[in-house]
């Protein structure tokens, strides 16, 4: 697998021989797996220092729940639960800290307060984010949905979802790139479990190495995820194992970030699986 560097405002991440670990932070009361709830300031900041120790490259903090049929937080709330996580955590850690939203008010105050990536599950959706971005320098995480998260899980279809996710993605890089955003600080994602049923999801999870036409590192996010449980009936909390699984394969697959909620475990899955995928034929 080649090279890749991934530039974000503060400092950048060598991509490529070992993935990168994205721990999940929800400053949220109602993420759909309760252990990942952190809404209290200082038990997140604890919480992110503790995520660090355990090996994760980056920390996504996010304020809303993109959870299917989940209601939008107002912005005014989200900036409340986000900005002072980011502004207490920036001065204890150069680890990269990254903001899971997917409006540019909640990015730029985040932005401003310290954070280096942009986690946008809507890819631009917000007309100001691009420029927000662009201006900070910062870096960005671009996530195919089909819908919204209120509506994405209703009976969602496609004719070719690996096809239809590849143009999304690279028309999100056309608008990125166009708008300033630096061409070596975009992450694409496809967006596992948002608007897709478990037969798509599992479909893009094998064609992974389809998305890497794309030249940009690839994040994937399958931890403790539904479609887990219709595989392996379980909670949220009974999928450590089928979450082990499935980062294994995505890291095998091309994947170059996983974002999770078991920093510790998951360093161990993903370096075991990068010395399968980087191991030379002699």
């Amino acid at each position: 697998m080649r090279s890749l560097t991934f530039r974000a405002k503060n400092g950048s991440l060598k991509l490529g021989e070992t993935t990168a670990l994205m721990g999940a932070l929800n400053v949220t009361p109602d993420s759909f797996y309760r252990e990942s709830r952190r809404p209290d300031p200082g038990e997140a900041v604890a919480r992110a220092l503790e995520m660090v120790e355990e090996g994760a490259d980056i920390v996504d903090i996010g304020g809303e729940s993109t959870r299917p049929g989940a209601s939008p937080v107002d912005v005014e709330d989200e900036i409340r639960r986000v900005v002072p996580v980011v502004a207490r955590l920036r001065p204890l850690s150069r680890v990269l800290i990254s903001v899971d939203t997917r409006r540019a008010a909640v990015a730029e105050r985040a932005l401003d307060a310290g954070a280096d990536i942009v986690n946008d599950v809507s890819a631009l959706g917000d007309s100001r984010m691009a420029e927000v971005v662009a201006r900070a320098k910062a870096g960005v995480a671009l996530m195919h949905m089909k819908g919204t998260p209120a509506t994405m899980q209703a009976a969602p279809s496609y004719e070719d979802v690996v096809a239809e996710v590849r143009k999304y993605l690279r028309g999100a890089i056309e608008r990125a790139e166009s708008s300033g955003i630096a061409s070596d600080a975009i992450l694409v994602d496809p967006g596992i479990g948002f608007g897709k049923t478990l037969e798509h999801n599992l479909t893009l999870l094998k064609n992974l190495p389809a998305l890497a036409e794309l030249s940009k590192p690839i994040l994937v996010g399958t931890s403790r995820k539904s479609f887990l449980g219709r595989i392996v009936p379980s909670a949220p909390d009974e999928r450590l194992f089928p979450t082990a699984s499935s980062v294994a394969c995505a890291v095998v697959l091309g994947a170059s970030v996983v974002r999770v909620h078991d920093v510790r475990e998951m360093r161990q899955v993903a370096a075991v699986a990068d010395a399968i995928r980087n191991q030379r034929i002699a």
